[in-house]
């Protein structure tokens, strides 16, 4: 499993979940330390004019340790409706052009998937990232969602 955070000018922290681990509250806490460390080095003004953070309403991102974490370094989380996929840029920006190119290859073992991965990301430039949020994805589909005050909705390209 991988965790990315990412924003407008490429990727800020990739976290791959070693085999067979749990993704639990304090997976996820510990993922948000390695991304306030990530941030602090790739986006320092990020720390001094706040964070804003968009995940779904999974166990880790909701359970209290986690709402600890995010109150203790003032991180603010933009609300995810439920059953909404349609509005997690990860999932239709990022992972949909990753399996397809992914797709059809043969790896050897874990390690090399990884390796493919990373090159995978590190290849995008910061044009693919401001397209993601701006252009072509969150910002227009979040804008048909409070249009429609919250509906479900899904959109196809």
């Amino acid at each position: 499993m991988a965790t990315v955070f990412w924003d407008s000018r490429g990727i800020i922290l990739l976290d791959i979940l070693p085999n067979r681990a749990s993704f639990n509250a304090d997976r996820y806490c510990e993922t948000l330390d390695r991304l306030r460390h990530a941030v602090r080095r790739k986006r320092p003004g990020l720390l001094r004019s706040g964070v804003v953070l968009q995940h779904d309403n999974a166990t880790p991102h909701t359970a209290k340790r986690t709402k600890e974490w995010l109150q203790r370094y003032r991180w603010d989380i933009i609300p995810h409706p439920a059953r909404s996929p349609d509005l997690a840029p990860s999932d239709f920006h990022l992972f949909e052009p990753l399996k397809r190119h992914l797709g059809g290859k043969k790896f050897e073992g874990e390690d090399e998937v990884i390796g493919e991965v990373r090159d995978w990301f590190s290849k995008l430039d910061a044009n693919f990232f401001t397209q993601g949020i701006y252009i072509y994805s969150l910002l227009p589909r979040w804008q048909k969602c409070i249009a429609l005050h919250g509906d479900y909705m899904y959109i196809v390209k």
